[in-house]
């Protein structure tokens, strides 16, 4: 199974559709998902998780309960997956860090990938809107550094990839990397 998780309105449905030609449920408002979706994908399961954090219009108590439900999937489903997506905007995912971290918070994101990383889940981070990024290799250099990690792009190739959902800009290096690690996790 490969999970598909990140924040709210992020494009983890479009980059499916891309990956898979296979329609999510989708919107233009952040919590279209509320479940888990799963289709079927190269004899393996795609699971395209509800995103977490902010949802316009949807209540903090529902906000947090999509965001228990997710934790709890994963922590039930460790064994059976074999990589996660984690999909992030490349474009402002910088700023809500740093407006985290001003607040002296751990941001979603960064713990949202440390929590894959002590599950032991092999992890892409899908550095999704390409196509609005100024500075790529900066904001990656960045986000690099803000994730925990020590190094440059250089060394994270296979780790953090830069894509266009929208417009499926480097969807084909994502998928033979997320097929590559895939099929690495099955040996192990």
């Amino acid at each position: 199974m490969i999970i598909f998780a990140g924040r709210s309105n992020v494009g983890k449905s479009t980059l499916i559709f891309r990956l898979t030609g296979k329609f999510t449920k989708r919107g233009k408002r952040p919590g279209v998902t509320r479940k888990p979706v799963e289709i079927g994908w190269r004899n393996k399961k795609i699971i395209d998780l509800p995103g977490f954090g902010f949802m316009s219009g949807v209540p903090k108590h529902v906000q947090e309960k999509i965001k228990t439900d997710i934790i709890h999937f994963i922590e039930n489903n460790t064994e059976d997956i074999e990589l996660a997506v984690l999909v992030i905007d490349g474009k402002s995912t910088l700023e809500i860090i740093e407006r985290w971290e001003k607040r002296g918070e751990i941001p979603i994101d960064v713990e949202f990938f440390q929590f894959l990383q002590e599950l032991e889940i092999p992890t892409i981070v899908a550095v999704n809107k390409l196509d609005k990024m100024k500075n790529v290799e900066a904001t990656i250099n960045k986000l690099i550094e803000k994730f925990g990690l020590n190094g440059t792009w250089e060394d994270y190739k296979d780790v953090f990839i830069p894509i266009s959902a929208k417009f499926g800009t480097n969807v084909e290096e994502l998928k033979r990397v997320i097929i590559q690690k895939s099929e690495e996790r099955k040996r192990d």
